[in-house]
């Protein structure tokens, strides 16, 4: 018996909720088919314009509950000179025909000759069928200074690269105005960038771009950053000012990491002594201070004529950013090497990035030369006291 009672209270509340919903419905298309009648609409009723010049304002003939009829169009109030057209489907048009509860688009096109006076006119747009008829207000005002308007356009609004690299943006400016305007280029990047601004097709730098109305020009923005700049992405703007329109677009550098190789001796020393013939080993520092790991380091050598130069190791696999590695680089001067001072280069290179130094290498005679030079002096002064001993006999 509880769940009959149960199961008749939810069907009830259930029809209820269908009658409420079926309630509210009615009275939403209630009130849609109270509204009755033809109207004439635009977004933009009034309008500046300079003499000579033309424009096209968009209509719309809405019909709300009654029944279709071919309607009048017509332009009211246009003056002397000027040229009022009613364009719909890309054709002048006369007349339209717009379905119950649909509306007609249409334009109107206005063209103002060049001595028109300053001031403001007003036009009447009509629509008129047997029973009824709608118009709308038009309000067109000449002005011989109208108010300078630009875009700015970037074909791409990101690149990537290195810190090496310069960022080319190409960008088209484009003067949406009336008149001829000068556009002033500007840029702000971040601390200790370089931004300019070039032609398209040209080195020649520009701050200012002079602009027909309607007229586009294209040209370049290049970012430059600093060498030590850390990875990541950096905002820059691209600012256009003419008159008292500014366009500021928003673009981004994506820096990636790149390695950078130093060479140097243990503890700064770039000399070291050798002997002729005899090998010796230098201390080679290798310092990664860039901002990426620095991998695949080849090793190689320039030495005098003769002279031998090998590295332990050969290459360095992977120095982090600013870590660094110690290799020896071992040095045989040739066994026929004079006395004095010689430069040996040492040279890095990894995947895009290399580095060299100099050492300054000392030779000394070699001291086998010595003994052959001291037992060629003790030979001779052995000779010259036999025969000073032999001849004094006599």
């Amino acid at each position: 018996m509880r769940y009959r009672v149960i199961a008749l209270i939810s069907f009830v509340l259930f029809a209820l909720a269908g009658v409420g919903q079926a309630s509210a419905q009615d009275n939403k298309d209630k009130d849609k088919n109270e509204v009755k009648g033809l109207y004439l609409l635009t977004d933009y009723p009034a309008v500046t314009l300079r003499p000579g010049t033309n424009s096209t304002i968009n209509l719309r003939l809405q019909n709300y509950n009654l029944p279709p009829e071919r309607l009048t169009l017509a332009v009211d109030g246009t003056p002397k000179g000027w040229t009022t057209t009613l364009m719909g489907g890309g054709q002048p048009i006369a007349a339209a025909y717009p379905a119950n509860n649909a509306s007609v688009s249409f334009e109107l096109r206005i063209d103002v000759p060049k001595d028109a006076p300053v001031g403001t006119t007003n036009l009447t747009v009509s629509a008129k069928g047997s029973g009824t008829e709608a118009s709308l207000p038009i309000e067109v005002r000449l002005a011989t200074d109208l108010p300078a308007k630009l875009s700015v356009s970037p074909q791409l609004p990101e690149l990537r690269g290195t810190s090496k690299s310069t960022f080319e943006f190409q960008l088209s400016v484009k003067n949406e105005s009336g008149k001829k305007v000068v556009v002033g280029l500007s840029s702000q990047v971040p601390q200790n960038f370089d931004g300019t601004y070039t032609e398209q097709y040209g080195s020649q730098e520009l701050n200012a771009l002079p602009l027909d109305p309607g007229q586009s020009k294209d040209v370049k923005l290049k970012v430059r950053p600093p060498n030590t700049v850390s990875a990541g992405k950096y905002n820059v703007t691209a600012r256009a000012v003419a008159d008292d329109a500014v366009v500021n677009t928003e673009l981004v550098v994506d820096i990636a990491g790149q390695p950078k190789i130093d060479i140097a001796g243990r503890d700064g020393i770039l000399s070291a002594k050798a002997n002729a013939g005899v090998e010796m080993t230098i201390p080679v520092v290798l310092t990664n201070s860039g901002t990426a790991p620095a991998e695949q380091i080849e090793l190689s050598g320039t030495v005098p004529p003769g002279w031998k130069v090998n590295f332990e190791p050969k290459a360095v696999d992977r120095i982090a950013p600013n870590e660094n590695k110690e290799v020896q680089a071992q040095i045989t001067p040739t066994d026929k090497a004079v006395a004095g001072e010689y430069v040996a280069t040492v040279r890095a290179a990894a995947r895009g990035e290399s580095a060299s130094q100099t050492f300054r290498v000392s030779v000394a005679t070699s001291t086998m030369w010595g003994i052959v030079g001291v037992g060629i002096i003790g030979a001779a002064l052995l000779v010259m006291m036999g025969a000073v001993a032999w001849f004094g006999r006599r």
